[in-house]
């Protein structure tokens, strides 16, 4: 791989949690995933672990409270033992590529478990916060049966960065479930974020998260985030230009 194509993890402090849950938060349908995770890091107290960095990713500066930070950022802790990964923007197909094959190599060794997140539009509004698994093992299968989760039925396709980690781990035999969430299929969506932290990860992680706040602040959480959904549908119209929203495919 060239060096463009490359990404590396900068790491920041020791890595407390034994053989974590990884969970990811990159933008996409919805931002699920995103607000999700922002939620759990909150919640949870989570340590900045690390960041990945890579001449792959859009060459921007984020920042938040007057404080410069990474783009892509991970963050862990022990009690409960849950790694984190981050994104402040939408990335490309080449920085999708770069992020997984430094997920795979430096990362992967350290977590037990992979869990995505991807969103696909609902199509009425009492879809909105339906999840089901999708898995890459018998024994994860077995693990979201325990949990209460319904297997994705049919066929369907998960798209961009997340469908990139989801079958990156299954080719190199990282154990990974995708947790696939019906969300609004225009604005940025903490109910279906809500949804996906009680009635998946909670009972799939072991863990309790008080979500109350996606729910109180729903309409302050959708303008912050407007900025990052509207990357997001650009990206998905450059790459698909012409085609419709595709209930069956998640990202």
């Amino acid at each position: 791989m060239n060096n463009e194509l490359s990404a590396s993890f900068e790491r920041l402090t020791e890595l407390e949690a034994k053989r974590p849950t990884l969970i990811e938060g990159l933008p996409g349908h919805g931002l699920v995933a995103s607000i999700a995770v922002e939620q759990i890091v909150t919640q949870l107290g989570l340590d900045h672990y690390g960041n990945i960095v890579s001449d792959a990713f859009p060459q921007v500066a984020s920042f938040e409270d007057g404080r410069i930070r990474d783009l892509i950022r991970v963050c862990a802790g022990g009690d409960p033992t849950v790694m984190t990964l981050q994104s402040d923007v939408v990335l490309s197909p080449p920085a999708s590529r770069a992020l997984s094959q430094c997920v795979l190599e430096d990362l992967a060794p350290e977590f037990d478990r992979a869990v995505f997140l991807a969103g696909a539009p609902a199509e009425t509004e009492a879809q909105i916060g339906d999840v089901h698994g999708i898995a890459t093992t018998d024994g994860l299968e077995r693990e979201l049966a325990e949990a209460g989760i319904e297997l994705a039925e049919g066929r369907g396709v998960i798209d961009g960065v997340t469908g990139r980690l989801a079958i990156a781990c299954y080719h190199a035999d990282v154990p990974a479930v995708v947790l696939a969430v019906k969300a609004d299929p225009y604005l940025p969506d903490p109910t279906a974020a809500q949804s996906v932290i009680e009635t998946a990860l909670e009972p799939l992680v072991h863990f309790d998260i008080d979500t109350t706040e996606l729910e109180e602040q729903a309409d302050l959480i959708r303008t912050r985030l407007e900025d990052v959904a509207q990357q997001f549908r650009q990206t998905v119209q450059q790459q698909r230009p012409g085609r419709q929203e595709d209930p069956t495919m998640y990202q």
